[in-house]
């Protein structure tokens, strides 16, 4: 097979379906178990229609064998992404028939299966789904040339009016994966058009670099619609718990807040106000900040991986029993309990960005506002305790700096510094911790693995710095000390400080700060000053402030059951120790006997006196 593409002349002659066969079958041998080889071509044979001696697989047959819901209209976005990858490596075909092959190929992308096969490009699979997604909208970028503007650019001017005009000039309409006019958003781009996937693709074709360049590809000019991409962001939260073998029609599918959490997540793609789709520069940057948000795709296409005629139990006791039709087994929930701020929706979009292993049917609510009352020491009892990490999110009611009224004035909180980030009512910020909650009076906690985020209404991570180690705090308002509540991100009071007011708080660059009453927080961002104990947002370049009143407060310990029993084993032990101490039987008359017993626990000897033994 390598000797006959060896060489140029050869490849000429061969077609993009032939050389496509040629990588669909390196795949099935080289990426698939045989078991996982035989499922996949049986699925494909029971799944297939017939049109001229062709199979293929249609939008309704696929949708339907993957159990998406018609509620989110998400099918044709799917279908589309399909076909598009199914091209692979040669894009320009997009989108294809799917059939066999192009099963194959697709699948083997969209699982991340193929780096047997393809030795470069792992980190490149975002940028296939980019350009598998990707319209080339002509009407919309000659509309708006004299109006849109790259946050990420600071505003450089974009297309001439002449470019304008030959926009115009042509027919209006999407064109997938088509290259137009080179915007200078993508100037940045220009000297990365093919990416190192497609390469090493080539080379696995043993197709040479005269043969390449007549197959070159651009995305320059290529966006997302809006709307398609929320339809998938939606598809996306629903189906992260799902493993490689559950059924989707298993999962309640509750679509106001997975819309809700969706329209979040775009947000920090782009402005939706202002931008008809997301272009690559800002659907890249966005990515690196929600490092799973495609891992829900392994899971939903594994499903083309077991058939049921793989069923080993299928057989058993087949001539006693009747053949029926059995509903799945129901799925243990996704939260033990129930919540004001996190389910299933709010669940997934953490998800995207902290994993879900740690996640899924693994928390315990360890302290909620509504159910334990709002204070500092019902948030110690329920929290302190929790030996492994922790995730806080609190949700509230913006404050507008124009709102005057005194009832909902945080005279708790300092003065405002910047203007309001967004009109938006609503706001959820949260806060990841892999170390246990502790008081603070000289030093915060937390490690680099702290995670400061915000849900609602834009999607933003902002990871711990390695300079400025001001964490966590959590300061009783009886301390003395300024920034008491819980805080993220401020300078705890500090010896060195004391020629300052002790009721002055002091706020981070990036910090999030809840009083001590659980009345009010403020979220604060000062992109000018930078150096604080977590980086600026790469998302929203100036400085702002959140005002809110808080309406709910939850913590969560992540661990799951496991957890829990190992630290309750933990506790119970400290308690057996503590009962053991308080009945030691003193006062028996052998005073030397009872000294002893005392200086061996550390109470009395060296400078304590332990009081009279007489």
């Amino acid at each position: 097979m390598g000797q006959a593409l060896s060489n140029h002349g050869d490849t000429e002659r061969r077609t993009h379906e032939e050389l496509r066969k040629v990588l669909a079958t390196k795949f099935l041998e080289k990426c698939f178990s045989p078991l996982e080889s035989y499922s996949l071509k049986d699925n494909f044979k029971s799944l297939a229609d017939a049109q001229q001696g062709t199979l293929y697989l249609s939008d309704d047959v696929l949708t339907r064998f993957l159990e998406i819901p018609d509620v989110l209209h998400v099918s044709p976005v799917l279908f589309q992404m399909l076909s598009s990858v199914g091209a692979f490596p040669f894009q320009s075909d997009a989108p294809v028939i799917l059939g066999f092959e192009e099963t194959v190929i697709a699948i083997t992308l969209l699982t991340g299966r193929w780096e047997r096969v393809l030795s470069k490009g792992v980190s490149d699979r975002r940028r296939l789904l980019f350009k598998s997604l990707a319209v080339y909208d002509r009407e919309h970028n000659a509309v708006g040339l004299s109006q849109e503007k790259d946050d990420d650019l600071n505003g450089k001017s974009s297309k001439s009016a002449d470019d304008a005009v030959k926009l115009q000039s042509h027919a209006p309409g999407f064109a997938v994966d088509k290259a137009g006019d080179e915007d200078a958003d993508y100037d940045a781009l220009a000297a990365d058009d093919e990416d190192d996937l497609m390469l090493s693709a080539f080379d696995a074709l043993h197709i040479d670099e005269t043969f390449r360049v007549g197959n070159k590809e651009t995305i320059h000019g290529a966006m997302i619609p809006s709307d398609n991409f929320r339809r998938l962001l939606t598809l996306l939260l629903l189906i992260a718990p799902i493993g490689p073998q559950e059924r989707l029609s298993q999962y309640t599918v509750d679509v106001e807040p997975l819309r809700a959490a969706a329209d979040s997540i775009l947000s920090s793609f782009l402005n939706v106000e202002k931008s008809p789709g997301i272009k690559y520069k800002a659907f890249n940057r966005v990515m690196d900040l929600l490092p799973h948000i495609l891992d829900p795709l392994n899971a939903l296409f594994e499903h083309f991986l077991f058939s049921k005629n793989l069923d080993f139990n299928k057989h058993r006791n087949e001539e006693t029993k009747p053949s029926t039709s059995h509903a799945p087994e129901p799925l243990p929930p996704l939260l033990p309990q129930t919540a004001s701020i996190l389910n299933h929706a709010t669940l997934s979009q953490l998800s995207f960005f902290l994993g879900g292993s740690t996640l899924f049917r693994r928390l315990r609510l360890l302290y909620s506002g509504d159910r334990d009352g709002f204070s500092m020491g019902s948030f110690e009892s329920g929290v302190f305790r929790w030996r492994a990490p922790s995730i806080l999110l609190v949700r509230g009611s913006r404050i507008s700096s124009s709102d005057s009224s005194n009832e909902r004035s945080p005279a708790s909180l300092p003065s405002r510094r910047f203007q309001d980030d967004s009109k938006s009512e609503k706001v959820t910020f949260g806060l990841y911790i892999s170390q246990p909650w502790r008081d603070t009076h000289k030093q915060c906690f937390g490690d680099s693995d702290t995670t400061l985020f915000q849900l609602e209404p834009i999607h933003d991570v902002l990871k711990a710095s390695s300079v400025n180690k001001d964490y966590v705090s959590f300061l009783r308002p009886n301390s003395g000390g300024a920034n008491a509540g819980v805080a993220a991100g401020n300078p705890p009071p500090r010896p060195s400080a004391s020629h300052r007011r002790a009721s002055t708080t002091h706020l981070g660059s990036v910090s999030l700060l809840l009083d001590s009453s659980f009345e009010f927080g403020v979220f604060t961002h000062d992109y000018t000053l930078r150096g604080g104990a977590f980086q600026n947002s790469m998302l929203r370049k100036k400085d702002f402030q959140t005002y809110f009143e808080i309406e709910s407060l939850e913590v969560w310990g992540c661990g799951g059951e496991e957890e829990a029993k190992r630290q309750a084993a933990e506790w119970a032990f400290e308690e057996r120790e503590a009962e053991a101490r308080r009945k030691i039987n003193l006062g028996t008359g052998d005073i030397e006997a009872d000294r002893a017993l005392l200086e061996l626990a550390g109470l009395i000897g060296g400078h304590r006196s332990g009081g009279s033994m007489s």
